[in-house]
């Protein structure tokens, strides 16, 4: 199954933002990509081989932001009662999917959420790192 180019270069996009963010480090438990802080997973980003669609996971505790995940296409609680927790899994390839730059949103209040305060203020401290996406 071929990924469309637009979805793999969203998915570029917000894994370099996610590794960008202070602590934050790539593993690959199950054979999917995870971004961590402090050992915790604050973004699910799967594969990018093509077994499986393109799409992120995050942890959306802002009710709006949730709620607004929530209704993009084919968007969904997350699986394994993640969902219950404010894990929203977000396809990247249906159109309509969100642009790389609310991703990259989302991925930042995700982080939040799980990171230490002295992370969140180190995230606080620096100039914005964001590209142009």
């Amino acid at each position: 199954m071929a990924v469309p180019r637009n979805a793999l270069r969203k998915w570029e996009k917000v894994r370099d933002w996610a590794l960008g963010l202070p602590g934050a480090v790539e593993e690959h438990p199950w054979g999917e990509t995870v971004a961590k802080v402090d050992r915790k997973v604050f973004v699910f980003l799967g594969v990018d081989d093509g077994s499986h669609p393109l799409g992120v996971t995050v942890k959306l505790t802002d009710e709006t932001a949730h709620a607004h995940a929530l209704v993009c296409p084919g968007a969904e609680p997350a699986g394994y009662g993640l969902g219950k927790a404010g894990w929203v899994h977000v396809p990247l390839e249906p159109p309509g999917a969100p642009a790389a730059e609310l991703l990259c949103d989302w991925v930042e209040e995700s982080y939040r959420t799980v990171a230490t305060k002295r992370r969140a203020a180190e995230l606080d401290g620096r100039p914005s790192q964001r590209a142009t996406h």
